[in-house]
């Protein structure tokens, strides 16, 4: 008797303290909930009810590893209390309206593999020690209000494999240590107010699929060794001020190419000399940006 009586106290314990988490972490979300504007949210939470039972909130051993709210219309900003999910993998809010710059405490998620920020409305630069997430695959901040230069920090984040920062205001030139990500296999810059020089460092980025750099103030030769990277799929380059190329027979590997080819800004992409197995098109956006 008193066996079973014991064995149904557990249960209970054990229900009970599913899904609880620590005062910190809890507090952390009521942070997020109320500095995103939680009463608006397309799916709420219940402030009342186990942090389990939360929208978009995953638990392994009661310790939040997962916040995952994209596309449920937070809005106002990321509080920095952030950074107290020391546990948290994945942080997903992306297509939201969330304002505000990128907190600091952000840096402090030491185990993050997974940043999706994109499209939402965030001001701000890039946090300067963006590079202490030593851990991060995935790093997706597009079609924002974003401003600043590309940290040097980045670059110290070995595992990269995917930069997305298209569509904002950022500046300043790619840095020459960009070369050391030798994961990385998406580097989407385009539509930014970058300028400088492409560096010949990006030939070593020997698992990059795709290059988008179009929509910048890029000026000089472009390396042509990046074209004959033995994984890349698809090259943007238009609109930008690239000098002359002459690109050699074995320049180019990939299957798909998309180069400028307005013919202006002493521009000469020498398509005939790619390899005619490839499926290379070209692109005259003279007009696109006339009004820019």
């Amino acid at each position: 008797m008193r066996k079973s009586i014991f064995m149904l106290f557990m249960v209970i314990i054990g229900q009970f303290l599913s899904g609880q988490v620590s005062d910190l972490e809890k507090n952390a979300l009521i942070d997020l909930y109320n500095s995103a504007k939680g009463d608006t949210w397309t799916k709420g939470w219940d402030l009342n009810a186990p942090v389990a039972s939360w929208e978009g909130i995953t638990l392994e051993n009661n310790k939040v590893v997962s916040v995952n709210l994209m596309n449920n219309n937070l809005r106002g900003s990321i509080p920095n209390s952030i950074g107290d999910l020391k546990n948290l993998k994945v942080l997903n809010l992306a297509l939201n309206n969330i304002g505000g710059s990128i907190p600091e405490g952000i840096t402090e998620l030491k185990k993050l593999v997974v940043l999706r920020l994109g499209k939402n409305k965030i001001t701000g630069g890039i946090p300067k020690n963006i590079g202490s997430l030593e851990k991060l695959l995935v790093l997706d901040l597009f079609y924002n209000d974003l401003s600043g230069e590309l940290p040097q920090s980045m670059s110290e984040i070995k595992r990269l494999r995917v930069i997305l920062l298209s569509h904002n205001g950022l500046s300043g030139s790619i840095p020459l240590t960009f070369g050391n990500l030798k994961y990385l296999e998406r580097l989407e810059l385009g539509d930014n107010n970058f300028s400088g020089e492409v560096p010949e460092s990006l030939e070593n980025l020997t698992n990059l699929k795709m290059l988008v750099l179009a929509e910048n103030r890029f000026r000089g030769e472009f390396p042509e060794d990046i074209l004959s990277l033995p994984n890349l799929k698809l090259v943007q380059l238009q609109n930008n001020r690239f000098g002359g190329n002459d690109f050699s027979n074995d320049a180019a590997n990939n299957n798909f190419a998309l180069f400028d080819f307005d013919g202006g800004n002493h521009r000469n992409f020498d398509l005939n000399k790619i390899n005619s197995n490839k499926d290379v098109r070209t692109a005259d956006t003279r007009f696109e940006d006339s009004f820019n």
